[in-house]
Protein backbone atom coordinates (compact mmCIF):
# COMPACT_ATOMS: atom_id res chain seq x y z
CA UNK A 1 0.00 0.00 0.00
CA UNK A 2 1.15 3.53 -0.71
CA UNK A 3 1.93 5.50 2.44
CA UNK A 4 3.41 8.80 1.21
CA UNK A 5 5.33 10.47 -1.58
CA UNK A 6 9.00 10.18 -0.70
CA UNK A 7 10.30 12.69 -3.26
CA UNK A 8 9.72 14.14 -6.70
CA UNK A 9 12.46 13.86 -9.31
CA UNK A 10 12.92 16.54 -11.95
CA UNK A 11 15.46 16.47 -14.75
CA UNK A 12 18.12 19.06 -15.53
CA UNK A 13 20.84 19.51 -18.14
CA UNK A 14 24.47 18.62 -17.48
CA UNK A 15 26.40 21.38 -15.69
CA UNK A 16 23.33 23.15 -14.25
CA UNK A 17 23.89 22.26 -10.59
CA UNK A 18 25.07 25.74 -9.51
CA UNK A 19 22.01 27.39 -11.11
CA UNK A 20 19.75 24.85 -9.42
CA UNK A 21 21.42 25.33 -6.02
CA UNK A 22 20.93 29.09 -6.19
CA UNK A 23 17.26 28.79 -7.13
CA UNK A 24 16.18 25.99 -4.82
CA UNK A 25 18.05 27.33 -1.79
CA UNK A 26 17.71 31.10 -2.31
CA UNK A 27 14.33 31.42 -4.03
CA UNK A 28 12.56 28.48 -2.40
CA UNK A 29 14.41 28.39 0.94
CA UNK A 30 15.20 24.70 0.64
CA UNK A 31 18.29 22.99 2.06
CA UNK A 32 20.55 20.92 -0.12
CA UNK A 33 20.79 17.29 0.99
CA UNK A 34 23.95 15.25 0.45
CA UNK A 35 23.52 12.51 -2.13
CA UNK A 36 24.93 9.05 -1.46
CA UNK A 37 28.42 8.89 -3.08
CA UNK A 38 27.42 6.40 -5.79
CA UNK A 39 24.54 8.70 -6.83
CA UNK A 40 26.55 11.93 -6.41
CA UNK A 41 28.89 10.68 -9.12
CA UNK A 42 25.98 11.00 -11.58
CA UNK A 43 25.62 14.73 -10.91
CA UNK A 44 22.47 16.57 -9.94
CA UNK A 45 21.40 17.71 -6.49
CA UNK A 46 18.72 17.02 -3.89
CA UNK A 47 16.80 19.56 -1.80
CA UNK A 48 14.54 19.43 1.24
CA UNK A 49 12.13 21.74 3.08
CA UNK A 50 10.45 19.94 5.98
CA UNK A 51 9.10 16.68 4.57
CA UNK A 52 9.19 17.93 0.96
CA UNK A 53 12.05 16.59 -1.16
CA UNK A 54 12.89 17.56 -4.73
CA UNK A 55 15.63 15.65 -6.53
CA UNK A 56 17.18 17.15 -9.65
CA UNK A 57 18.82 14.51 -11.83
CA UNK A 58 21.08 15.16 -14.79
CA UNK A 59 19.70 14.10 -18.15
CA UNK A 60 21.61 14.24 -21.42
CA UNK A 61 19.35 15.74 -24.07
CA UNK A 62 17.28 17.43 -21.33
CA UNK A 63 14.06 19.18 -22.30
CA UNK A 64 12.03 20.85 -19.54
CA UNK A 65 8.56 19.53 -18.79
CA UNK A 66 6.02 22.14 -19.90
CA UNK A 67 2.90 20.50 -18.47
CA UNK A 68 4.08 17.94 -15.89
CA UNK A 69 5.04 19.55 -12.58
CA UNK A 70 5.13 19.11 -8.83
CA UNK A 71 2.41 20.93 -6.89
CA UNK A 72 4.00 22.48 -3.81
CA UNK A 73 1.73 23.54 -0.97
CA UNK A 74 2.97 26.72 0.70
CA UNK A 75 2.05 29.05 3.53
CA UNK A 76 2.29 32.78 2.88
CA UNK A 77 1.84 32.49 -0.86
CA UNK A 78 2.25 36.23 -1.52
CA UNK A 79 5.66 36.31 0.20
CA UNK A 80 6.61 33.14 -1.67
CA UNK A 81 5.69 34.73 -5.01
CA UNK A 82 7.63 37.89 -4.16
CA UNK A 83 10.72 35.90 -3.19
CA UNK A 84 10.62 33.90 -6.43
CA UNK A 85 9.95 36.98 -8.59
CA UNK A 86 12.93 38.74 -6.95
CA UNK A 87 15.19 36.09 -8.54
CA UNK A 88 13.86 36.98 -11.99
CA UNK A 89 11.81 33.80 -12.32
CA UNK A 90 8.28 34.17 -13.70
CA UNK A 91 5.26 34.19 -11.39
CA UNK A 92 2.03 33.43 -13.25
CA UNK A 93 -1.10 33.54 -11.10
CA UNK A 94 -3.97 31.18 -11.88
CA UNK A 95 -7.41 31.49 -10.26
CA UNK A 96 -8.92 28.34 -11.78
CA UNK A 97 -8.61 26.02 -8.77
CA UNK A 98 -11.54 26.56 -6.37
CA UNK A 99 -10.58 26.94 -2.74
CA UNK A 100 -6.95 27.79 -3.45
CA UNK A 101 -4.64 30.61 -4.43
CA UNK A 102 -1.95 29.41 -6.78
CA UNK A 103 0.71 30.40 -9.25
CA UNK A 104 3.14 28.73 -11.59
CA UNK A 105 6.81 29.43 -12.05
CA UNK A 106 9.87 27.86 -13.64
CA UNK A 107 13.24 26.95 -12.25
CA UNK A 108 16.37 28.22 -14.09
CA UNK A 109 16.36 25.26 -16.49
CA UNK A 110 12.66 25.59 -17.36
CA UNK A 111 10.99 22.98 -15.13
CA UNK A 112 7.41 24.01 -14.33
CA UNK A 113 6.48 24.31 -10.64
CA UNK A 114 3.04 24.94 -9.11
CA UNK A 115 2.71 26.70 -5.76
CA UNK A 116 -0.63 26.63 -3.98
CA UNK A 117 -2.18 27.60 -0.69
CA UNK A 118 -5.69 26.58 0.41
CA UNK A 119 -8.04 29.44 1.17
CA UNK A 120 -9.42 29.54 4.69
CA UNK A 121 -12.62 27.54 4.89
CA UNK A 122 -15.72 28.17 6.97
CA UNK A 123 -15.27 27.29 10.63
Amino acid sequence: MLAAVDHVQLAAPPGSEDLLRAYYTDALGMTEMPKPPVLAARGGCWFRAGTVQLHLGIETGFRPARKAHPGLRVTGIDACAERIAATGAPVIWDDDLPGHRRFYSEDPVGNRLEFLEPLPGPD
